[in-house]
């Protein structure tokens, strides 16, 4: 989920985002682990290096209200997950002939070309969603990327848990529809 851009008066050097990001730190390795979980072996980003490269990410962003844990927990998970494609787009260019010389694959490098190519898929099928409602992709970012619970994306996208619920529930068919094609 992007954070507001209404023009604000932020804080001297982004501390509101630096204090929320300290505090939710050891979720954010958890939201980065479950990002990596399934990458191939010697993947060039690992967990730390994810929620850096998130934190940089949003450390760029001027004049965004931080307003709560949640919101920067969906952000920063949104951040890692746009991250993540970046690096799959770039591999599958490279498995293509991207400027690189073809060699044999063995069963690990595989099996990480045909995840991110999943990875690819589900990331497409979500941006066609979004497209359609874009709450309710950003429920699945917040739920699926996120690890968070009913409450939680509720807070962070301002609506009701009952409203998660029927949205994540009619996420999961969607996409379960569009990936099986």
């Amino acid at each position: 989920m992007p954070p507001t851009s209404e023009p604000t008066t932020p804080p001297p050097s982004g501390r509101a985002l630096d204090d929320l990001y300290a505090a939710v730190y050891a979720e954010l390795r958890r939201v980065a682990h479950r990002h990596l979980d399934g990458e191939r072996t010697g993947h060039t980003l690992g967990t730390t290096g994810l929620v850096h490269e998130a934190y940089l990410q949003l450390a760029r962003l001027e004049h965004v209200r931080w307003p709560s844990r949640a919101y920067v927990l969906a952000a920063a998970s949104q951040a890692m997950r746009r991250i993540l494609i970046d690096y799959a787009n770039a591999r599958r260019a490279q498995k293509r002939g991207g400027g690189v010389a073809t060699v044999a694959l063995d069963d690990a490098v595989g099996m990480a070309v045909a995840r991110s190519d999943q990875l690819i898929a589900l990331d497409e099928a979500l941006e066609r969603l979004a497209a359609l409602h874009e709450r309710t992709a950003r429920v699945v970012e917040c739920r699926f990327y996120g690890g968070m619970s009913i409450e939680e994306t509720a807070e962070a996208l301002g609506t009701s848990p009952a409203t998660v619920k029927r949205e994540w529930a009619i996420a999961r068919a969607y996409l379960n529809r569009e990936l099986a094609q």
